[in-house]
């Protein structure tokens, strides 16, 4: 999931919230979309091989 922050920048947050925070986890924040597009891409494929 991604989402635009207050100062521009893009955050991507994990799928699922953690049960013990009940918060999702920050996984990276970028300058643009496509490279936060890019980097969630790059997840899946290292989740997946």
């Amino acid at each position: 999931m991604i989402r635009k922050l207050a100062d521009g920048r893009f955050r991507i947050y994990s799928r699922h919230k953690d049960p013990r925070t009940g918060k999702r986890r920050n996984l990276g924040t970028f300058t643009t979309r496509e490279a936060a597009l890019r980097h969630e891409r790059e997840i899946q494929y290292f989740k997946h091989h």
